[in-house]
């Protein structure tokens, strides 16, 4: 394959018209989240995976997992836990099994804060596929992401 070779034009247009995608929908998800609640969307996905744990075997995440599901580096989730522990959000605490661990929860606050934003992300959500969808680069993307959840809505 070379430089020009179409196959690999097409993959990199489609590359950049998913990264398109991405952006144009983080960033209205942001504005939303940012205005109406004052959260930004790394800290709503944050507080919303964390607010998925359960007591029960496994229902904790070590801060790898947490990093993977919200993607950013251990480093970086570190310092956004730190910034939301500091808000009121998360409290950290000692694993009862395993003294080196450390397990965050989503505060009494950090819930009623998920509450209120849950709606604002998926109407922006919503807005910015329907947005996307207008554009006939974007538009089969779009189509692709709203397919994934199809099947568990017919479950």
């Amino acid at each position: 394959m070379t430089a020009t070779d179409p196959a690999l034009t097409a993959l990199a247009s489609g590359w950049g018209a998913l990264s398109l995608l991405h952006d144009r929908i983080e960033s209205h998800i942001e504005r939303a989240l940012q205005s109406g609640h004052g959260l930004s969307v790394r800290e709503y996905s944050l507080l919303d995976v964390l607010s998925r744990q359960h007591s029960g075997p496994g229902g904790h995440l070590q801060m790898k997992q947490v990093a993977d599901a919200v993607v950013l580096s251990q480093s970086a989730t570190t310092r956004l836990v730190t910034r939301l522990e500091d808000r009121g959000l998360l409290s950290r605490y000692l694993c009862p099994t395993d003294r080196r661990g450390i397990y965050t929860d989503v505060t009494p606050a950090g819930l009623k804060l998920l509450d209120e934003a849950r709606p604002t992300n998926d109407a922006a959500l919503r807005q910015a596929l329907d947005e996307a969808a207008g554009n006939p680069e974007l538009a089969s993307l779009v189509a692709a992401v709203e397919a994934v959840d199809a099947p568990a809505q017919r479950a």
